[in-house]
């Protein structure tokens, strides 16, 4: 089967997802039915993401099927919750697909509050999963062949999907696997792949020798690529980097096999067996040097066949010319693949558990269009009360209606009767004496509350800037000050609310204790009231007059007014209307919502017609108590006057404009009470959301301290290994000139130890490498200065370098060469000095000129061998 490359699996640690999730949804939504529906999709959710990422999983399609929709969950869900570090904080620890971690240091891991982090390392494993499903795919059937290139290329678009939306997503470095350049790379890598099936596939099916010869040079073009990205990738599994320079030979080899095919057609012999030959060159390169990994026994013979079938035919009938390699036309290229284009959904049977939930813009529009229309229904409501007040005022002040029912000047008039009825049933003087009382209890809580708040804020941006001090730049998270600047200006605009209640309570305050004894009076039975009340004479006989009659007419339209004003006010506070379907279809259409734009038009159509409604009552009330000032004068005049009746009119008034205090206080210290319960629950609110991010970072700085504790523990103790001491060097008066010059430096002596039983002789010291100079030159004299680097000899091309001259190492501009240093054998060790063969065909960019160096073993001899005694 071929060789193929698939992508392990990040793995995450566990995450609750329905405790956040649940504050959010019981702080936002008040109605209970929809809490209940929201919390139970926030429990599936969390079920999803235990089987998407917190279990082993199958490398079949239903696994990936759990991934995608848990991809496409995250990714609708993320408008409609505000996932961020100072809102609604869910810390994801992820970690390193590649990273195999060591005993002491642990695996590479990262953690981060952001759903961008979590959507990006589940992208990720969609695509490491879809990648292992196609390499399990059996080649031999069409069926498998299909599947596979369908998943590869999934499999490239989702790296390709990171690659550009990574860095966007997080706040900070990510780990290696799912940097920008390691997931380019391996989208290159996925896609050639899916381009070697698709040559698979047309070779099975036996097309034309000029398609798949173009099939086969595109996936060698796209091997190419991936093998120039993946060389100084380090965090890459070793097999990568000689498995895709194989790949790229044998895409190769196959692309001139075919198109030899075809120069054979075309009765071009001598182009045949040079395509042939060539052919046969990138196979030996292969065998020869990745044979470990790739084995091309069946394609090296199968050329074989087809060079010595061709060379034969030549000698005996045609006798063409073998062109040269450079002189081969090149052979063209056909893409049949390109990478999956991520589109949410990815899945075709994703439901969205959070279906009937708003987007988090429309909810926040929602917020600021209810404060637009408290506003209006605020200032509409509050002059109506205004001019309420005012009338009332203006008809205490002139003792109406009473000086109409006080006419005999014994009797309480009837208005006082109804007043003081009032307000015994409200309660009196006890109601009001609660409410003041309960007023600093409700504020000491909130103030506690906004404290507690504050405090624990305090608490945790200490440490993180002792911790930032202590750590410098290694403490790589958003510094808290800048974190909680949006809870400190909630926190502060809290305060105010608090500040300005205290100052409305003291007004109200003030004005009770002004009004206290009249209103104490209104309490009181008849009897003690109508006593307390002074008598006056009897007033001239007024009940038939006009002025009489035109008052009672005008305090009957103030009534009216007042009774039509309730039923606004009421009609104002019941006012409604669906803006939610008006911000979602300026969401869908244009992808934002120009708030301020659709609120304002639409609430003028709703409250226009009410404003100009409360504008025509105040004209109305206005030219009505014009009237009655004019009338009561009038009237005024007229009664018969005196100090006794004065002082009984004055009375009359003070307990009228004491009834109306009460009401209003009462009304007042019930809103005020009301406020404080309200401001409770907004406390209660922001006291969570600040537990929460407090508690969330300091998970998060759990978790980075362990991070620096353990990338501590795997820094060496030292830079670098000390100078080593003089008496263990060797002594400079027993090296001759070219030994000192030569670049194998002489190994240390070793120690001896006397000991009875007889001893093998001493090793010989390593044979010195004599450097070949091209002209002779005295040697430098030692301490004198830097030796400097030995001239290579001069060879001829295709001629093997002697292991006295060390192998051929790559030259490069102001480093004119220098010789290895012997090192112990290592059969993974591969890197600049064992590069993989890279053929470079005719029209392609040059790859990096390094030659597969043959090193001898270190030359030490046979020791004898001597019996224990």
């Amino acid at each position: 089967m071929a060789t193929f490359i698939s992508v392990p699996l990040k793995k995450s640690t566990e995450v609750d997802l329905v405790k956040p999730l649940t504050k959010f949804i019981s702080a936002t939504y008040s109605a209970a039915e929809d809490q209940g529906e929201y919390v139970r999709a926030a429990e599936e959710l969390n079920k999803l993401r235990k089987s998407a990422v917190g279990r082993p999983l199958d490398k079949h399609e239903s696994s990936l099927e759990v991934l995608l929709r848990y991809y496409d969950q995250l990714c609708v869900v993320e408008p409609k919750f505000p996932f961020s570090e100072n809102q609604l904080c869910l810390t994801f620890t992820w970690k390193d697909a590649f990273d195999k971690g060591s005993l002491f240091g642990g695996s590479v891991k990262l953690a981060l509050a952001s759903l961008g982090y979590e959507k990006s390392c589940v992208l990720f494993n969609i695509g490491a999963l879809a990648s292992q499903i196609a390499y399990e795919q059996n080649f031999d059937n069409d069926e498998g062949l299909k599947t596979a290139a369908k998943y590869y290329q999934l499999a490239s678009g989702a790296f390709s999907y990171i690659k550009d939306t990574v860095l966007s997503a997080l706040n900070r470095e990510p780990t290696m696997d799912i940097s920008p350049d390691t997931v380019g790379t391996l989208s290159q890598i996925m896609l050639a792949q899916a381009q070697e099936v698709f040559f698979l596939k047309a070779t099975s099916d036996k097309m034309k020798d000029a398609i798949i010869a173009r099939l086969a040079n595109q996936a060698a073009d796209f091997y190419g690529d991936a093998f120039k990205q993946c060389q100084y990738k380090e965090n890459l599994p070793k097999e990568v980097l000689p498995v895709l320079a194989a790949k790229h030979c044998i895409m190769q080899a196959n692309a001139e096999y075919h198109q030899s095919m075809l120069a054979k057609q075309q009765k071009k012999f001598g182009e045949e067996i040079g395509r042939l030959q060539h052919a046969t060159e990138l196979v030996k390169t292969v065998a020869s040097r990745y044979d470990e990994y790739i084995n091309v026994k069946d394609l090296s013979d199968k050329i074989s066949r087809a060079l010595a079938a061709a060379k034969k035919d030549n000698d005996f009938i045609y006798h063409d010319r073998v062109p040269d390699l450079k002189d081969l036309e090149a052979i063209g290229k056909a893409a049949l693949v390109k990478s999956t284009v991520i589109k949410v959904p990815i899945s075709q049977k994703f439901t969205d558990l959070f279906e009937k939930m708003v987007p988090l813009a429309v909810q926040n529009s929602m917020t600021v269009y209810n404060s637009r229309k408290a506003e209006i229904v605020n200032r509409l409501i509050g002059q109506m009360r205004e001019a309420t007040n005012l009338s009332n005022g203006v008809l205490a002040s002139l003792n109406l209606p009473a000086a109409l029912e006080d006419l005999s000047g014994d009797s309480i008039p009837q208005s006082i009767l109804e007043k003081s009825r009032a307000i015994i049933q409200q309660g009196g003087l006890q109601s009001i004496d609660q409410l003041i009382k309960d007023l600093p209890e409700l504020l000491q809580r909130n103030r506690e509350i906004l404290d507690e708040s504050v405090r624990i804020l305090d608490e945790e941006e200490a440490t993180d800037n002792e911790l930032r001090n202590k750590f410098g730049q290694r403490w790589q998270r958003t510094a808290s000050n800048d974190l909680y600047k949006p809870l400190r200006t909630e926190g502060g605009n809290l305060c105010k609310f608090l500040d300005q209640a205290v100052q409305a309570d003291k007004v109200v305050k003030e004005r009770y204790s002004t009004h206290r004894d009249m209103i104490a009076l209104l309490c009181k039975p008849e009897a003690e009231l109508n006593a307390a009340i002074p008598s006056a004479n009897p007033a001239k006989t007024l009940q038939g007059s006009e002025v009489v009659s035109v008052l009672r007419a005008l305090l009957a339209n103030v009534n009216e007014v007042k009774m039509e004003r309730e039923k606004l006010e009421n009609d104002i506070k019941s006012a409604q209307f669906d803006m939610t379907s008006k911000f979602l279809t300026a969401l869908a259409q244009d992808g934002a919502i120009n708030e301020e734009a659709i609120s304002v038009t639409e609430l003028d159509n709703i409250y226009g017609g009410y404003t100009q409604k409360v504008q025509q009552s105040l004209k109305i009330q206005e030219e009505i108590l014009g009237k009655i000032q004019n009338s009561h004068q009038e009237f005024s005049t007229m009664k018969q006057s005196n100090a006794d009746a004065n002082q009984r009119e004055e009375m009359l008034k003070k307990l009228a404009a004491a009834h109306d205090s009460y009401v209003e206080l009462s009304s007042n210290l019930k809103e005020g009470t009301k406020f404080y319960n309200e401001l409770t629950e907004i406390l209660l609110k922001f006291q969570n959301k600040c537990s929460d991010i407090v508690f969330a970072r300091k998970t998060e700085r759990d978790e980075l301290l362990k991070d620096l504790q353990q990338n501590i523990a795997r820094q060496p103790s030292a830079p670098s290994f000390p100078a080593v001491p003089a008496y263990q060097s060797t002594p400079s008066s027993t090296a001759t000139p070219a030994t000192a010059t030569s670049s194998v430096p002489t190994p240390a002596p070793r120690t001896v130890f006397v000991q009875s039983k007889p001893q093998p002789p001493a090793r010989p010291p390593p044979p010195a490498i004599q450097a070949q100079a091209a002209n002779n030159s005295t040697p430098p004299v030692s301490g004198a200065g830097p030796i400097p680097p030995a001239t290579q000899p001069v060879s001829t091309p295709g001629a093997t370098p002697s292991p006295a001259q060390g192998p051929p190492y790559p030259t490069y501009q102001g480093y004119p060469g220098c010789y290895p240093m012997p090192v112990a054998y290592n059969p993974y060790a591969y890197g600049q000095y064992n590069m993989p063969y890279m053929y470079q065909a005719p029209g392609q960019a040059p790859y990096p000129n390094v030659q597969q160096p043959q090193q001898p073993g270190y030359p030490y001899p046979q020791q004898p061998y001597y019996p224990q005694q």
